[in-house]
C-alpha cells in the first residue's frame, strides 16, 4: 500500500506533546511523550537537548529518515519549541504528526485526523499560533472526562485513575502501532485501520 503513496504526504517529524518533569510524567497530559518515548525506544533513537527547547533526536524509521520531538516547553507554549525546530529542519508543518491527548475522545480510543482546529488543547493552539497554519496531521488519544467532579486542569494533570490504567497502557501500545503504520504508509491507509469502531 505504500508505494501508492505520494511522497508528499510522507510524515517526516513525530512531534509528542506533554509537561517536563518527573511530577508530571505519567498523567493524562503527557500521554504524547509516553508515546514518542516508546517510539524512541523502538527505533533506538538517540536523542540530545541542546539547540532547541526540546528533546529531539532523528532516526530510520520504516525507511524514511524521521524526526523525533518532545517540547520540553510546557504544554501551552510547545509551539515555540515546534516552530524552531521543524522551521531549522525545513520541515513543513502538513509533514509532522503531533500526538497528544484529547479530553472529547471517548476514553482508550485513538483518532487519527489530516488536520483541524485546537478543540481547546492549549498544546495544538500554541503550535497552531506559531507555525502559522492548523493543517497537520495529529494523533489524539482519548483521556476521557473527569469522574469525580474534579476541574478539568486537574484532572490532565494527573494520572489515570487506578481502575482505568490498563485501558490506558493499551492505548498507548495501540496508538504506538498507529504511528509506526503511518510512518510504513500512508496516512489515510492508517486512518481506515485505526479510526474504525472496534
Amino acid at each position: 500500500m505504500g508505494d501508492v503513496c505520494r511522497s508528499e504526504e510522507q510524515i517526516l517529524a513525530l512531534i509528542g506533546l506533554g509537561n517536563p518533569g518527573k511530577q508530571y510524567e505519567h498523567t493524562r497530559h503527557n500521554v504524547g511523550f509516553q508515546v514518542v518515548d516508546r517510539l524512541i525506544a523502538h527505533y533506538s533513537t538517540p536523542m540530545m537537548e541542546r539547540k532547541f527547547r526540546a528533546a529531539w533526536g532523528f532516526a530510520i524509521a520504516e525507511g524514511q529518515k524521521i524526526l523525533f520531538a518532545k517540547p520540553l516547553t510546557f504544554m501551552n507554549r510547545s509551539g515555540e519549541a515546534v516552530g524552531e525546530i521543524i522551521k531549522y529542519f525545513g520541515i513543513p508543518p502538513d509533514r509532522m504528526l503531533v500526538i497528544h491527548d484529547d479530553l472529547d475522545l471517548p476514553f482508550a480510543r485513538i483518532r487519527i485526523a489530516q488536520r483541524g482546529g485546537s478543540g481547546g488543547h492549549k498544546g495544538i493552539q500554541s503550535i497552531i499560533d506559531h507555525v502559522g497554519s492548523s493543517d497537520f496531521p495529529r494523533l489524539k488519544m482519548g483521556i476521557g472526562r473527569p469522574k469525580h467532579e474534579e476541574p478539568v486542569e486537574t484532572f490532565v494533570l494527573q494520572p489515570p485513575y487506578p481502575e482505568d490504567r490498563q485501558d490506558f497502557e493499551k492505548m498507548t501500545a495501540q496508538a504506538e502501532k498507529a504511528a509506526r503504520a503511518i510512518l510504513a504508509s500512508c496516512l489515510s491507509d492508517a486512518m481506515n485501520e485505526f479510526n474504525r469502531r472496534d
